[in-house]
């Protein structure tokens, strides 16, 4: 009879013993990987309040555009046209920058409409907002604050 060589006995599952990292890395890979979440989570975090403080620093400015633009129905036609080019320059100013307000004529039409996405200031009947202020003219003031009303309402929080 051969003799049975310890290879050949199935081993059972109580003899089979835990898996090892070599030489203690266990602990010091565990603190890297728990450090790197938690750098993560906190990087994450603070992307997260920064976001949520620019939306609420955008919807303010569009809340008081509002307001602002529901004060101006109030007016006679001429200042109210005055009052709503006013609240469009302000807007420029805050949501552009200087260089944004200073522009005059079909330049100034062309960052409104970027600034709001639409082309109601170049083609449409907000030109009288951007150029035609000094002109003689009749618009539907009705018309051009909703539009405006519209525009403002859906600026990018």
């Amino acid at each position: 009879m051969n003799p049975v060589t310890p290879a050949e006995i199935p081993l059972s599952l109580d003899q089979l013993r835990g898996l090892h990292l070599p030489g203690g890395a266990a602990g010091a890979l565990q603190g890297e990987v728990v450090a790197a979440a938690a750098l993560g989570f906190l990087a994450a975090l603070l992307v997260g309040l920064v976001r949520y403080g620019r939306g609420r620093a955008r919807a303010g400015i569009r809340r008081a555009a509002l307001a602002e633009l529901a004060r101006s129905r109030n007016l006679d036609p001429e200042a109210r046209l005055v009052a709503q080019a006013r609240l469009l320059r302000r807007l420029g100013r805050t949501l552009g920058g200087e260089t944004e307000a200073r522009a005059t004529g079909a330049d100034w039409a062309a960052r409104l409409d970027a600034l709001f996405r639409t082309d109601f200031f170049t083609r449409g009947a907000g030109r009288v907002l951007a150029d035609g202020l000094y002109r003689r003219q009749d618009p539907d003031l009705d018309a051009l604050d909703a539009e405006l009303g519209r525009l403002i309402g859906r600026l990018r929080a």
